[in-house]
């Protein structure tokens, strides 16, 4: 068997609201209940389990690989939603998206402050 990665938690404030809001902006199912999570499931058999802390988390980021008929749809749910966006994780680009290794990329925030990313190429794979 090879070693593949399964599930990662996502602390956050309100997990119900959190995995909603990743399901509906990336066009997965409404998530599914495991246990005290809420799980939001990719195609690639990755899931995020988001559990609430009290709040007391770390921001991190998530990036998700997406075609480009997803990436014209996600991003027109960030900007119908009015959400800001930037083309880098530094937010010093606000309002662009990046054309990385010939691709399309945009970062956006979760309702905790994780910052999400939507990306069309890998990183590094050229373009």
């Amino acid at each position: 068997m090879s070693i593949q990665l399964n599930h990662t938690i996502v602390w956050c404030k309100d997990q119900v609201k959190s995995a909603n809001f990743l399901a509906e902006m990336l066009g997965r199912p409404k998530p599914s209940k495991f246990a005290h999570f809420d799980v939001v499931d990719m195609d690639n058999g990755i899931s995020l389990d988001y559990a609430e802390n009290g709040g007391h988390f770390s921001v991190q980021h998530y990036a998700f690989l997406v075609s480009e008929a997803e990436f014209d749809t996600i991003f027109g749910r960030i900007r119908d939603k009015g959400l800001d966006y930037w083309a880098d994780p530094a937010r010093s680009r606000p309002g662009e998206i990046n054309h990385n290794d010939g691709g399309r990329g945009v970062y956006f925030l979760d309702p905790d402050g994780h910052v999400l990313e939507a990306i069309t190429r890998p990183y590094g794979s050229g373009g």
